[in-house]
């Protein structure tokens, strides 16, 4: 066995539930506060014992069902029976604060002229829409995009309002995600969500990996 295998083996972690072994960022860790009560560590940053989950809703829901975190911790702990929503909340939170920061950045334009504009310069990666937007909205969106080449994968995880507060507008119905580092971090973050919450396909992953790693790409470049 060589070093880096090794060295593989030794950073892999096991989930509670599933037992089954795979890398830090395919599993969530949750960590034991003071006072008894289950917390996760999104970041992988907060001091103690971590105790680590398979990445999905379904799989947290069963560690909290089967008191699966008392067993890993060895110890009697506080775990809230929403702890699957509560991850989905903080996950949701963590990408509307980077699709903030990607604003400000100009990497985010909002508006169906704004969208269409950049779409015609060929910078966007990535469309955005709300969960409640209307679907016909959407598709004329889609049929702008297509004309100018631009056949990009789509993001909807979040509703107008949450859209509309992290991008500081009124109505944020649909947004285009322009190249570049904090845009590609906001796209990696949907990812993450996408898959916990409902863990897709290969080929529906594939589309948003192409992209994320050309995003990437130009923004090295």
């Amino acid at each position: 066995m060589d070093r880096q295998t090794k060295a593989e083996l030794a950073s892999e972690r096991t989930c509670i539930v599933t037992r089954t072994k795979g890398a830090p960022e395919t599993l969530l860790r949750f960590v034991c506060a003071p006072d008894g009560a289950v917390v996760p560590d999104l970041r992988h940053k907060l001091p103690g014992r971590g105790v680590w989950v398979t990445a999905d809703a379904a799989t947290v829901a069963k560690a909290v069902k089967r008191k699966a975190f008392a067993r890993g911790f060895k110890a009697e702990v506080r775990v809230a029976e929403s702890l699957a929503a509560d991850v989905a909340d903080l996950m949701r939170r963590d990408c509307l604060n980077s699709l903030s920061l990607a604003k400000k950045a100009g990497q985010v334009v909002a508006g169906f002229a704004k969208i269409g504009a950049a779409a015609q310069d060929g910078s966007v990666a990535a469309l955005i829409n709300a969960t409640d937007a209307a679907q016909d909205g959407t598709r004329k969106l889609r049929q702008v995009l297509r004309r100018a080449g631009a056949d990009v994968p789509e993001i909807n995880l979040f509703t107008e309002a949450q859209l509309s507060l992290a991008l500081g507008g009124a109505n944020v119905v649909h947004a285009a995600l322009a190249r570049g580092a904090l845009a590609a971090n906001f796209m990696s973050q949907c990812r993450r969500l996408d898959l916990y919450l409902s863990p897709p396909s290969v080929e529906a992953v594939e589309p948003i990996e192409s992209a994320l790693s050309a995003t990437v790409d130009e923004s090295i470049g």
